[in-house]
This record gives C-alpha cells, sequence and structure tokens, in this order.
C-alpha cells in the first residue's frame, strides 16, 4: 500500500543555513531589512521622545497654572465659545445665582470610590466684561458647575442669592445616554444640558474650588482637572512600540527568507519570492 503520509520538510543544518545566508542575493536582501529596521528603530525612539516631551509640556502647564492668579471668566472663555484645550485646568472666577435643576452625575470615582457629582445651573451675572460676552445673544449664559462629589445623590440645598465662584475650567463631555434617571445624568454636555438649563450656555464647566458663601461641607471639592497628555504619553509610547516591532519584523522575516531557501527553495517553502524578483526583460 502505497505511503500517502504528507512529507516533512526537515530543518535545515545550521551549515546550509549559513551557506545560504551569504549568498549575494541573500546579503542583498539582509541590507534592506536592516536598513528598514534601522528607520523603524529611529522612529520609536522619536515616538518615546515625543511621549516624555508632551508630559513634560503638560506638567509645566499645570505647575504654571497653580501659581497663576485666578483670572475672570470672561477673560477665558465667552458663552458658546468653542472650548480651547489649553484652558483645561485653568482657574476662573465667576458672580452668578444658582437656579433651579441640579442633576447628579453617575459613575464617578473619587479617592477610590464610585459615587457622582453634583451638577448645578449658575445663570452668570458677572465675567468680568460688563456683560459684553453675552450682549448679541439671548440674555446671561448659564456656566455648569461642578459643586463637587457625593457618594449617592440626596438633599444638597443651592445657595441663595448672588454667589462669587472661583473653580478650574474643564471641557464638556460627549453625550452618552443622557438622563439615565429622576435627575441623574451619565455625561457633562452642554448640548444635553441646553435642553435641560435653557440657554445660553458655555461649552465647558467649572470645577468648583471655593465660593462665597462657603461650599457645602457635605459635598466633597475635586482636584484640579488635569490635562489628558499629564505624564507620559501613551498614546506616543504605544507607537514607539508599534515601530520596533516592526523593524524586529523586518530582520525576521529575512531569516525565514534564508530558512525556506536553505529547505529547497520557494515550492516547499516561501512563497513571495516572485513579488521579489526583478521584472523579466
Amino acid at each position: 500500500m502505497p505511503d500517502t503520509s504528507p512529507s516533512v520538510v526537515e530543518r535545515p543544518s545550521a551549515g546550509a543555513f549559513a551557506r545560504t545566508a551569504v549568498q549575494p542575493r541573500m546579503l542583498a536582501l539582509l541590507l534592506v531589512f536592516l536598513v528598514a529596521a534601522a528607520v523603524c528603530a529611529r522612529l520609536g525612539v522619536w515616538q518615546l521622545e515625543r511621549a516624555y516631551e508632551r508630559g513634560e509640556q503638560a506638567a509645566r502647564h499645570a505647575v504654571a497654572e497653580q501659581g497663576a492668579p485666578v483670572r475672570p471668566l470672561g477673560e477665558l472663555l465667552a458663552p458658546q465659545e468653542t472650548f480651547r484645550g489649553e484652558l483645561v485646568g485653568v482657574r476662573g472666577a465667576v458672580t452668578g445665582r444658582f437656579e433651579d435643576g441640579q442633576l447628579f452625575v453617575e459613575q464617578r470615582v473619587h479617592d477610590g470610590r464610585t459615587g457622582y457629582l453634583v451638577l448645578a445651573p449658575l445663570r452668570v451675572s458677572d465675567d468680568g466684561t460688563g456683560g459684553a460676552s453675552w450682549a448679541g445673544l439671548s440674555g446671561p449664559p448659564v456656566l455648569p458647575v461642578v459643586r463637587g462629589w457625593v457618594p449617592e445623590p440626596g438633599d444638597y440645598p443651592l445657595p441663595t442669592g448672588e454667589v462669587d465662584v472661583t473653580g478650574y475650567l474643564q471641557a464638556s463631555e460627549a453625550v452618552a445616554a443622557g438622563i439615565v434617571g429622576d435627575g441623574v445624568t451619565d455625561s457633562i454636555s452642554s448640548p444635553l444640558l441646553v435642553g435641560q438649563w435653557g440657554g445660553p450656555v458655555y461649552s465647558g464647566y467649572l470645577v468648583l474650588a471655593g465660593s462665597e458663601p462657603t461650599p457645602d461641607a457635605a459635598i466633597a471639592l475635586l482636584d484640579r482637572p488635569s490635562l489628558p497628555d499629564e505624564g507620559v504619553n501613551l498614546q506616543n509610547l504605544f507607537y514607539a512600540l508599534q515601530w520596533w516591532i516592526f523593524g524586529l519584523f523586518a530582520v525576521g522575516l529575512w531569516a525565514r527568507m534564508v530558512l525556506d531557501e536553505a529547505r529547497g527553495g520557494a515550492a516547499d517553502g516561501f512563497e513571495g519570492w516572485e513579488a521579489l524578483q526583478p521584472p523579466a526583460a
């Protein structure tokens, strides 16, 4: 009975591999792949440098902002103006009256505990511009203010009368599910809040740092928001790893081609030789 079992391709000896590797064609391919690997390695180093550079820039920005004086909100951001990334964590001051419509933002972590942010609408009366920032709008704007963090929704009365507020600016979030329960939302989104509170509204919100009258002691104040790039920038770090992997792949591909050639050529091994051959004359 004839043997129908599949043939087994033997692994070439070290000598056969070495003889194949020093063939002119293989040496030329090795040079090409080494150049490609060197380029990938350099690009990886560049991405790694960028990862630390962006983190250091963000850290310097944070230190500068912590020592900077509090500025009137109107000097930083106007109602309905596009929120600029460099405003994250910048301290601003504004005067206004809290209105009804307080919300609780679910699934927010503070000091390792998951709870809710207390979000309230502040109808601005003085942003340092004498009303010039909303002169062409329908009226005084609404500023979303995060009063702080609580473990569960409850009765947290709003201050009455005019309140002087200072805090850190943060950008509006993307709308997720929106209002998910009675007075509970899953995002701090300006488009969502316009529907709840009316407008005009700011494109960012204020994380309360202090106020006059004094903030409610039952609500835990939050730390300064940080820029996404503070610390090592993970996106650039992953890009660096990808480039280094590509470089290793190039060298590994050459070794595989040598191994396949030593085994007996394209018929039994590497099947991509045709793509690497020069066109026929």
